[in-house]
């Protein structure tokens, strides 16, 4: 560490370490006292610029002159893109020339340096943050979804293993049925066979008797039986069954099983978006400002989602959703499929809304104009859901008996992940039929305001528990936290609302309590424009609060 300065030390001369520093040589970048402001200037006088201390490096150093070293540059030769002296000037060589005074160039120059800095690290450097979290995200699905697609192949190869032996057995009853067929037909050959012998048999006794005998009339009335016993039954005879079996055509087999198709690369020029240029600050205002209020006429108004500042979508307990622009006027509404109050809504990238139906059990988007069913699900409850930023669907849901709750991911009708539980296998949300809005944030991470528990719940994009959130007690306020609705803004703080206490709370990404946002009449639904305004859907009143909570930047 620096001798001359410590944490609990002010900082000191630079020269002699002892007396605290009073100027600042812009030259050499020197800590100074003012006993040792002579000694540092007593070699070469002219270069250095000592300045107090609370000014230091607002002297512009001036490059010296490569053909004349006592002096100093101040102009730029635009002609011959070199940097001047006066007596540069003065030769015939830039006789005629155009030229530019240094310092307006570096205040130019320090303009545009400070714009590019601030680009940079409100548009530029978050927009790769964001690229680059996304392609975390998908190498961390890699093994989850092709897991999927063998398991999905696993499946169908059991799926013929049973077509199979069902094929076979039908076949082994078949030839039992046939054999079965074949003995009786032999047996009752052989039974008529042996009636036959046994008439033979008979007949022969008779002969024997009759031939020992010397009564006249029983040799007279003998009748011959011979020709009977010579003329023999017809030959029975049962052809054995053959198996067929048929040639396997290895590639006509794979076909029938299914085919795989191998991954598409692609590359769009434009395929990633510049994130918009920040006009807030990232600084909270002292006290929130109320911009508009949006009338919906809804007598209580439970979700709100943006396309744009002009598209505000809404819904409450009935059964159509409406769209509303910043003037309260009505610009659509839509009627739900089953009649039903939708249980939550979500606008996609694209403009495309999704809302929840519980009464179906399904999620359903309206596409040019039509409701199309795109997931039902089958033993559990829709409650809320949002889209993220790579338009997949984070969906809450209960069981039907309400014992168990859980946020699955789904990429379009295909389910891609499922969050139900901590690293000890306890569950992360409250097994009941509470809402539970979702809002993902800038991170990936995903957080749930889970009104049944009192509780926010943010897990990481692999659904790691990162922390939960039980409320920030209010001085005024003794009712227990509530929270009703979650958003998130462009810094990745969390917003949540909090219906008991008539409030919203404001949150860093890492949970700690920033603000309030007090006054807002039972906040139900949030969420957050491009400029970083809230917008507040106010259950009982029925109206859109839009509230300004960043300060401006200066």
């Amino acid at each position: 560490m620096d001798p001359s300065f410590t944490l609990q030390d002010t900082v000191r001369c630079g020269l002699c370490k002892n007396h605290i520093v009073q100027n600042y040589c812009d030259f050499c970048h020197t800590n100074l006292c003012k006993l040792c402001i002579g000694e540092h200037i007593s070699n070469d006088y002219d270069k250095h610029k000592v300045v107090p201390f609370q000014e230091r490096k607002s002297s512009l150093i001036f490059p010296t002159c490569k053909l004349h070293s006592n002096k100093t540059c101040h102009l730029h030769c635009k002609s011959c893109d070199a940097l001047l002296c006066v007596l540069c000037i003065a030769s015939d060589e830039h006789k005629g020339h155009d030229f530019r005074v240094l310092e307006d160039i570096y205040k130019t120059k320090k303009e545009c340096i400070e714009k590019d800095t601030r680009e940079i690290e409100n548009v530029i450097a978050p927009t790769y943050e964001e690229i680059k979290n996304e392609l975390i995200y998908q190498i961390a699905s890699v093994d989850r979804e092709y897991e999927k697609i063998t398991k999905c192949m696993s499946e169908q190869g059991e799926i013929w293993h049973t077509e199979v032996d069902k094929v076979i057995n039908k076949m082994k009853n078949e030839i039992s049925e046939i054999k079965k067929n074949h003995r009786t037909i032999l047996e009752k050959h052989l039974n008529e066979i042996k009636q036959i012998k046994s008439l033979i048999e008979e007949n022969l006794v008779t002969l024997n008797n009759i031939e020992e005998s010397n009564d006249v009339s029983k040799i007279v009335n003998y009748r011959t039986r011979l020709n009977e016993f010579r003329k023999l039954p017809p030959k029975v005879h049962v052809k054995m069954p053959t198996f067929c079996s048929k040639p396997i055509n290895g590639e006509h087999f794979h076909e029938m099983i299914g085919t795989l198709k191998p991954f598409v690369l692609t590359s769009h020029e434009n395929g990633y978006k510049m994130k918009s240029q920040e006009v807030s600050s990232g600084e909270l205002l002292d006290i929130p400002e109320t911009v508009s209020i949006v009338k919906t006429g809804y007598r209580h108004i439970r979700s709100i989602s943006l396309y744009s500042e002009e598209n505000i979508w809404t819904s409450g307990k009935v059964n159509y959703i409406k769209c509303f622009n910043p003037d309260s006027k009505c610009m659509k509404t839509i009627t739900t499929k089953s009649g039903e109050w939708p249980s939550d809504i979500a606008v996609k990238s694209g403009g495309d809304l999704v809302y929840c139906d519980f009464k179906m059990k399904t999620l359903n988007q309206i596409k040019d104009g039509k409701i199309e069913e795109i997931i039902r699900l089958c033993g559990w409850t829709p409650i809320n859901l949002c889209v993220t930023l790579s338009d997949d669907f984070l969906v809450a849901m209960c069981s039907n008996d309400t014992t168990q709750s859980k946020i699955v991911r789904f990429s379009g009708y295909i389910e891609k992940q499922t969050i139900q539980f901590d690293d000890k296998g306890k569950p992360l949300y409250s097994g009941n039929s509470a809402t539970k809005h979702i809002a993902e944030n800038k991170n990936h991470d995903i957080c749930v305001a889970d009104c049944g528990a009192s509780t926010v719940v943010v897990v990481d994009l692999n659904g790691k528990l990162r922390f939960i959130y039980s409320g920030y007690a209010l001085e005024s306020n003794t009712n227990h936290f509530l929270p009703s609705g979650i958003a998130t803004d462009s810094q990745s703080r969390i917003l949540t609302a909090d219906s008991n206490n008539h409030c919203i709370h404001i949150l860093d990404k890492d949970g700690l309590f920033l603000h309030f946002i007090k006054n807002i009449k039972s906040p139900h639904g949030l969420c957050v424009d491009k400029l970083d305004q809230i917008y507040v859907a106010n259950y009982l009143t029925g109206t859109v609060k839009i509230v300004k909570y960043l300060k401006d930047i200066t």
